[in-house]
């Protein structure tokens, strides 16, 4: 049962349903874990959309950074990643994820509008006053 003295650091699996009928204070440290939980299971906002590998490790800064090679659209991150975020790279299986193929989608006809015509056709394309 909870005393006074009772300890809100308990692992999760040890806060059962009668302790939080016994004292109110389990039910938000129950609570906490959930959120907890919740933020150990999203991945790092730098590569969250960027798993699409494998890149190849340029250097090691110390025992817990890397240094990537990164190249296209990924180029104006920053390239140096703790160590806990790499992962050994795993060719996907094309019978598992067969909806990351790319699809190819038809193109509609253009209709083409003889009435109207070209007037003025710009050599330079400026956006607000700019080049």
């Amino acid at each position: 049962m909870l005393e006074k003295g009772w300890n809100p650091r308990l692992p999760a699996d040890t806060l059962r349903k009668d302790l939080i009928d016994i004292n109110p204070t389990a039910s938000r440290f129950k609570i906490i874990l959930d959120k907890v939980k919740h933020h150990a299971k999203q991945s790092p906002k730098k590569l969250k959309d960027s798993y699409v590998g494998p890149f190849i490790i340029v250097d090691l800064h110390g025992i817990n950074a890397v240094q990537v090679e990164l190249s296209g659209e990924l180029e104006h991150k920053h390239p140096t990643f703790p160590v806990s975020f790499i992962k050994p790279y795993q060719p996907a299986h094309k019978e598992l994820f067969h909806l990351s193929n790319p699809t190819h989608l038809a193109v509609p006809p253009v209709e083409h509008n003889e009435d109207k015509k070209i007037k003025k056709v710009i050599k330079e394309g400026r956006l607000r006053g700019k080049k």
